[in-house]
């Protein structure tokens, strides 16, 4: 059946819809009611960057979603013949970037509740496909916690909307977001694990990814696919000396016995100073080998690869020696007992009481454990 792949289409507050125009390119494909794969564990998984200036408001968020559609579904047609896209994966601040360093700001003018015309793009997109689409972040606002901004990704499948996760580490103290941990009695999930038909899926925002107790939660909580949503720059990216980039996401994955698909922001540094970001999106699988990883650079680019869940299953299962989760002593850890940067309290955040509160946590390390 001959298809025209066609764009999504997403309107923003009051300003009109984006066009929709189709793209040139005529591909033959079946749809996913004449085509759903078959039901084995494995499938394809592609990690997406992207290259987009940073917004200065929330009606040009469309625009980013659109492309991002285009982007997964010219993937999933794309790689058709050869095997079937499941799982994709986009960076932080792909929707919107914290161009300013008052959070007051930034709910005036970027942030948006979910879910919203965004989501429910995406989540046509999964029901037309049967696919699962971890979203670049957005800038969040929530009527529950007034004033707070979180960076926020949502997993989105065939049935809409499936979890948010706001990130917990915030990258300070440069960004002035609320953190989960920020707020008395927070009610919701912070490490949502969602059990699909293609594995139990978990993610984690790029700074994150420093905190191996992060990503432990995640996988303790039986995430056999680890997510990274990420805008990590350079010199900790893609390339030596440093390449923090990837030398973390294989130790994620090894020692959680996990896969690992890392989606990273290729935006030129005109596009979101002041740093330049690298991109190398990459897979890894549960024993830390590298599946598939975009050459370093900025710019559009996706690489695919293989999640075989069924395989993971079975070495999970199998394994005595190398079961680092099993192995873990936890009880000897006592770093764990003791709090070390305090939550935000009362008012706003900004980079002064950020630093403020990092000397405050600097000073417990003086004082080592008892």
């Amino acid at each position: 059946m001959e298809r025209t792949i066609e764009r999504c289409s997403v309107s923003s507050g009051t300003r009109p819809a984006e066009s929709a125009t189709p793209v040139v390119s005529v591909l033959c494909f079946r749809s996913w009611s004449e085509h759903a794969p078959q039901a084995h564990s494995l499938y394809y998984a592609a990690a997406c960057q992207t290259d987009f200036p940073a917004p200065r408001h929330r009606d040009q968020i469309a625009e980013r979603t659109r492309r991002m559609c285009e982007i997964a579904e010219q993937t999933i047609v794309g790689y058709e013949p050869f095997f079937d896209v499941r799982l994709l994966a986009f960076p932080e601040f792909a929707h919107a970037v914290p161009i300013h360093d008052d959070p007051a700001k930034l709910h005036a003018d970027l942030a948006v509740e979910l879910p919203n015309e965004h989501t429910e793009a995406y989540a046509r997109l999964a029901a037309k496909y049967g696919c699962y689409i971890q979203t670049g972040s957005f800038l969040e606002r929530d009527d529950r916690f007034p004033g707070a901004v979180f960076n926020t990704t949502a997993l989105v499948g065939p049935g809409g909307l499936l979890a948010k996760y706001r990130k917990l580490n915030t990258w300070i103290p440069w960004e002035v977001h609320t953190s989960p941990h920020d707020l008395p009695d927070y009610p919701d999930d912070i490490f949502p694990v969602v059990d699909t038909d293609i594995g139990r899926l978990g993610v984690a925002i790029c700074y994150d990814w420093l905190f191996p107790e992060t990503i432990r939660e995640l996988a303790f909580r039986g995430a056999e696919v680890l997510i990274r949503v990420s805008a990590y720059m350079d010199p900790w990216g893609t390339q030596q000396p440093m390449d923090w980039w990837t030398m973390v996401n294989r130790t994620r994955a090894l020692e959680n016995t996990a896969y690992v698909l890392a989606a990273n922001q290729g935006a030129r540094m005109e596009h979101y100073p002041p740093f330049s970001w690298p991109g190398g999106s990459m897979a890894v699988d549960y024993d830390g080998r590298i599946l598939a990883q975009a050459d370093p650079g900025p710019g559009e680019k996706v690489v695919v690869a293989p999640i075989d869940i069924d395989a993971l299953r079975a070495e999970r299962e199998r394994r005595r020696g190398h079961d680092m989760r099993s192995h873990l002593r936890s009880s000897a850890h006592g770093y764990m007992s003791r709090d070390y940067l305090a939550p935000a309290g009362p008012g706003a955040i900004s980079i002064d009481s950020l630093n403020e509160r990092i000397a405050e946590a600097r000073s417990r390390l003086d004082d080592g454990i008892e």
